[in-house]
């Protein structure tokens, strides 16, 4: 009876250390496998979020501006001195905020109706692996708005010749995206700069005064 419990006991030990051992491999794997696809599945779901983002924003404002067909006298009033030369920009205030408003509900009702997209990528292509792009079942890329976009109009100089400076007034757009594939979900922030209006001024740079409402 002693030496069949001690078999018994035996293989029960050995049956244990088997089963933790399929386990630690099925670990290590798990991991190294997860160690292999991680980056390479954050860089193209990132990748894809940017992707949509940009369309559709620029998409919205290219469609804003062409129907606005705004000049750079609807954001500013440059001011003369004695000379008659360029001593101060104005910034119209009221323009700004109303188009800065604008802007932000466009691309918000955008993001809302075409920032929820999907696309698929072979399973190899998120590997390190070269050997493996393009193969293997396809899995989903989901990507779609988190919150609302911001937008913010801006101005800004630079040289554009001797005695002569642009200054350009422009959106910066921010937009919080969520990507996932399976098993992994990743939140990224667009910013992205969009040209407004901008103009040539004669002479040193100009000092810009406070918002005026005009």
């Amino acid at each position: 009876m002693k030496k069949r419990s001690k078999t018994h006991i035996n293989k029960k030990t050995k049956g244990m250390i088997g089963g933790l051992s399929i386990i630690i491999i099925l670990l290590f794997s798990f991991y190294k496998i997860d160690n292999s696809i991680r980056p390479v599945a954050r860089i193209q779901a990132v990748h894809f979020a940017e992707k949509t983002a940009n369309e559709v924003i620029e998409a919205t404002l290219t469609d804003y501006l062409s129907q606005n067909k705004f000049t750079y006298s609807d954001f500013a009033v440059l001011l003369l001195d004695e000379d008659k030369k360029v001593s101060s920009i104005e910034m119209l205030s009221y323009n700004i905020n109303k188009v800065q408003a604008e802007v932000t509900l466009k691309i918000n009702q955008s993001l809302e109706r075409n920032g929820k997209r999907s696309t698929q990528i072979p399973f190899g292509s998120l590997t390190d692996n070269s050997l493996l792009i393009g193969k293997g079942p396809k899995l989903k890329i989901n990507v779609s708005p988190v919150g609302s976009a911001s937008v913010e109009l801006k101005s800004d100089f630079r040289e554009a010749g001797i005695n002569q400076t642009c200054h350009t007034i422009y959106a910066v757009i921010k937009v919080k995206m969520s990507s996932s594939v399976p098993m992994y979900s990743y939140n990224t922030e667009t910013e992205l700069k969009f040209l407004i209006a901008e103009n040539i001024v004669v002479g040193q740079i100009p000092y810009i005064t406070a918002f005026s409402q005009k």
